[in-house]
C-alpha cells in the first residue's frame, strides 16, 4: 500500500501482493436471478506510473474486467491515473489532477489518506488495490444491491472530433438519502501502455485497462421521479490521439453525499 509518496508501507505491501497471486480468480461470471444478466458494479482504481506497488493492482483490474470472474456481476472499469508522484522522477502521461481530486473526494467520505494503489467499488468500499480475495469480495457484495437501469445510444459523429450520445437514467433506486444525485459521463480507453525509464518502475513496460481519458458531470438525477430520473443529450470531445476502436463510454449515477455508486452501464463507442 503506498500513500502519498512521502511514506512507505512495505509490510502492507507484500501482504497485498501475496494476497494477490495467493487466491485465483474464478471462472465465468454467473447471472442475477432478478435480471437474468450480471448487475453492473463500477470498481475504480486510482494508480501511478511513479508507484512501485502499482502494477499488480493495474494487472488485477485487468483481470477483472477481461474475466468476468464474480457470478452475478458485471465489473465496469475505471483506471485514474493520479498526478501527485509526478515530481518523482517519473511523469505519468496518463495522470491529472482531476483524477487526484477524485480520489482526494473519496477520502474525505472514507475517513482516510488517498494512496496507491486503491481499489474503489461502487462507492461503497475502499482497500489496497491488489488485493485480489477483497476485491472478489466486495464486488459480489455490491452485485447484491439495487441498481439503477441506465441506457447510452451513440448518435452520429457531429463532427470529425465530437460524438454525441443520448443518456437515460430510470427510476433512482438503492438510494438512502432520496436526495439528487449526479450523472457523470467517462471515456475510457483500453490497451495503452508506457516503457518507463526514470522514477520507482524504471525499466519497465507497465499495460493498462480502462484508462481515463475523459469525465464530465452531465446533468442530475431527480430521484422524485416516477420513471425516468433523467434524460439528455451529451456531446463529448475525442482527442485525435486516443484510438477509437479502444474506447469506452462509462455513464453512472453516484448519490452525492455518500458518494455511493446507484447504477452503471458501459458500451463501446461506435464510429
Amino acid at each position: 500500500m503506498r500513500r502519498y509518496p512521502a511514506g512507505v508501507l512495505s509490510f502492507l505491501v507484500v501482504l497485498a501482493i501475496a494476497f494477490h497471486f495467493g487466491f485465483p480468480l474464478k471462472t465465468k461470471a454467473g447471472t442475477s436471478e432478478a435480471t437474468g444478466r450480471p448487475n453492473p458494479v463500477l470498481v475504480e482504481l486510482f494508480t501511478s506510473e511513479g508507484c512501485s506497488s502499482c502494477p499488480p493492482a493495474d494487472l488485477l483490474l485487468q483481470k477483472l474486467v477481461n474475466k468476468q470472474p464474480v457470478a452475478g456481476a458485471e465489473v465496469i472499469a475505471i483506471e485514474e491515473h493520479v498526478d501527485y508522484w509526478n515530481h518523482l522522477g517519473w511523469a505519468d502521461p496518463y495522470s491529472s489532477s482531476k483524477w487526484s481530486g477524485r480520489q482526494s473526494d473519496y477520502a474525505a467520505t472514507f475517513g482516510n489518506d488517498a494512496y496507491t494503489p486503491e481499489l474503489v467499488v461502487d462507492g461503497l468500499a475502499n482497500f489496497v488495490g491488489s488485493n485480489a480475495r477483497q476485491a472478489e469480495t466486495e464486488i459480489g457484495n455490491a452485485a447484491r444491491l439495487p441498481k439503477t437501469d441506465i441506457a447510452i445510444e451513440a448518435e452520429r459523429m457531429d463532427e470529425k472530433d465530437k460524438q454525441s450520445f443520448s443518456i437515460s437514467v430510470a427510476k433512482i433506486v438503492g438510494s438512502d438519502a432520496g436526495g439528487p444525485a449526479e450523472v457523470w459521463l467517462a471515456v475510457t480507453e483500453n490497451g495503452l501502455h508506457s516503457s518507463v525509464d526514470a522514477g520507482e518502475n524504471i525499466g519497465r513496460v507497465l499495460n493498462h485497462v480502462a484508462t481515463l481519458r475523459s469525465l464530465q458531470n452531465i446533468g442530475v438525477a431527480d430521484p422524485h421521479q416516477a420513471t425516468i430520473s433523467y434524460a439528455g443529450i451529451s456531446r463529448v470531445k475525442l482527442d485525435p490521439g486516443w484510438k477509437p476502436e479502444k474506447l469506452r463510454v462509462v455513464v453512472f449515477v453516484q448519490e452525492n453525499k455518500s458518494r455511493r455508486i446507484l447504477g452503471a452501464a458501459s458500451v463501446p463507442l461506435k464510429n
